[in-house]
């Protein structure tokens, strides 16, 4: 990876979380599938274009981007080295050859000047130090024309499995847990905020468009309570109380978690802004 100025999102990363999201790509796809018809339909990729996927991750995103290229190229960039790796595995064995993934910071990155036509995310743009010098970088990536398609989540109350793990407040040392603020999951939750964002990085045609999707976390409760409490947050909140209140705090989650068990799976609401904009001619 060439330098980096996001430091402590770098180390997270590249630690416990990195590799929780790379060992479960499969189950995160599943949590965010939803948000992808929106987002590829905003892009709105056409054959032969380049793609720059800011956040890849372990690659899904990247991956559609690919296959709507077609002739073209999509590269995905992130800070995660574990979950590149699993997005360069992946793509591998499906066979997709016009796709590459790149370590680096977005803030920072040595990018090529308007050498792409679109640049998309999937919830990979809140976690930047950063936010004016990330976004004003990717938009010199851009050529005259192109665009971009962002999502960021959006409030805390609109999303269902944080919710659920507010409600353990009595019992867990939630504190400001979900608060907006960055760099973090509710950095841009403030849609005028982050549309300022991007008209500072000389964007025009900014849009914020609110959206939601149901994703699945589980197949039972149990299973979902799993997951969300293995999850970096989850897992810091549990480290902060003893084992008598972990084993509380599974239990009730799991109760309340349960009113979304359907049809085998346990299905959760998130929101989210879909941002828009385009590079000056």
């Amino acid at each position: 990876m060439q330098q980096t100025a996001n430091t402590a999102q770098a180390q997270a990363w590249n630690g416990y979380e990195g590799a929780h999201w790379a060992a479960h790509h499969d189950r995160w796809n599943a949590v965010n599938a939803g948000f992808d018809e929106p987002l590829l339909a905003a892009a709105s990729i056409g054959p032969g274009e380049r793609v720059l996927d800011i956040g890849c991750g372990a690659g899904a995103t990247t991956r559609l981007a690919a296959r709507a290229a077609e002739q073209g190229h999509a590269m995905g960039l992130d800070l995660s080295g574990p979950m590149l790796d699993q997005a360069r595995t992946v793509a591998a064995a499906e066979g997709i050859a016009n796709i590459s993934f790149t370590h680096g910071d977005a803030q920072v990155h040595d990018l090529p000047r308007a050498a792409f036509d679109v640049a998309m995310s999937r919830f990979g743009v809140m976690f930047f130090s950063d936010p004016a010098a990330a976004f004003a970088n990717i938009a010199a990536a851009l050529r005259p024309g192109g665009r971009i398609a962002f999502l960021s989540a959006a409030g805390p109350e609109g999303n269902e499995w944080l919710t659920a793990l507010t409600g353990l407040g009595d019992i867990l040392p939630i504190g400001g847990f979900g608060a907006a603020g960055g760099p973090g999951m509710f950095s841009l939750a403030d849609p005028d905020a982050a549309t300022g964002l991007l008209r500072t990085a000389g964007l025009r045609e900014v849009r914020a468009a609110h959206v939601q999707a149901h994703g699945t976390w589980g197949r039972t409760a149990a299973e979902a309570a799993d997951f969300l409490l293995d999850t970096g947050p989850g897992r810091h909140l549990l480290n902060s109380v003893g084992p008598a209140t972990q084993a509380l705090a599974r239990r009730r989650l799991t109760e309340d978690l349960g009113a979304h068990e359907s049809d085998g799976a346990v299905r959760l609401r998130s929101t989210g802004w879909l941002l828009t904009a385009e590079v000056g001619a």
